[in-house]
């Protein structure tokens, strides 16, 4: 494989401020990648604003997302989108594309996560704090991870087709699994929703030479992790390592890579 398979190419990449986001920006720029880099403003699903240092603090990210991206030879381009408004995705693309060129690559790894439960007790077994379901939790993962999820691909996919590309990548980030997402099940339906969109476009865009693959990866250290975690990923029958944003992006970033060509509709679960 060349060292920068992706030379001429342009990727979008959600919620790429920090984590496993910021993480693909940089590993898609390293194998030759545009990357536009979207992150969350300073308003909430209730139009609420934000404290002004959380709002520093995202732009803040998003320069420094930037930077790595330039800091390895490539173009990048920040912008600031909120998903839960239905226009943001046509407005990502087309600033993406004004600023970077053709968009061909669409790294759906936005959420709008927040830990809620049908069950009485509001404290997870990690000692997490959890909230019985609402609207107010509900609402945000489904918009952002679902809904979302779907309008990027399918501002991917028109973007292909504007610019007869013929050649596009899709990769999508999930968690849970089909049996649902005990103390985080709006987050579990939200991205069981994400991961049926994605295998549909898998069919749907093939003849426009787009694939479409959903990584799920292992538990990864985006900052969260404590000793409380690491003991239970030991003791875990399902769980085999905790994993840098680093390790996980490399699997995106080869997923983009014409080597994957023939990898389309799956689910790669990593651990």
């Amino acid at each position: 494989m060349s060292p920068r398979p992706l030379d001429g190419r342009v990727a979008v990449v959600s919620g790429a401020n920090h984590g496993i986001g910021a993480a693909t920006a940089v590993e898609l720029a390293r194998l030759g990648a545009d990357v536009a880099v979207t992150y969350l403003p300073g308003t909430n699903i209730d139009d609420e604003p934000r404290p002004a240092a959380y709002r520093a603090q995202r732009d803040q990210d998003a320069a420094t997302a930037v930077a790595a991206v330039e800091a390895v030879g490539r173009r990048a381009h920040a912008v600031r989108a909120d998903l839960t408004d239905p226009d943001a995705p046509a407005r990502i693309f087309a600033e993406a594309d004004a600023a970077l060129g053709p968009v061909s690559i669409l790294v759906n790894n936005a959420s709008g996560w927040r830990a809620d439960t049908f069950a009485a007790d509001r404290a997870d077994p990690l000692r997490r704090h959890r909230s019985t379901i609402s609207g107010d939790t509900a609402m945000p993962q489904l918009l952002v991870d679902a809904r979302g999820g779907a309008l990027m691909i399918a501002e991917l996919a028109a973007s292909v087709r504007r610019h007869r590309l013929r050649w596009g990548r899709v990769v999508s980030l999930t968690s849970g699994g089909p049996m649902g997402f005990p103390g985080e099940v709006s987050y579990g339906a939200a991205k069981a929703a994400l991961e049926n969109y994605t295998m549909s476009a898998s069919i749907e865009l093939a003849d426009d030479g787009i694939t479409a693959n959903v990584v799920h990866p292992p538990v990864t250290d985006t900052g969260w992790i404590t000793d409380e975690v690491r003991a239970f990923v030991d003791t875990s029958a399902d769980h085999v390592h905790i994993a840098e944003p680093a390790e996980v992006a490399e699997v995106i970033g080869w997923l983009c890579t014409d080597a994957a060509r023939l990898v389309t509709g799956n689910v790669v679960r990593l651990r």
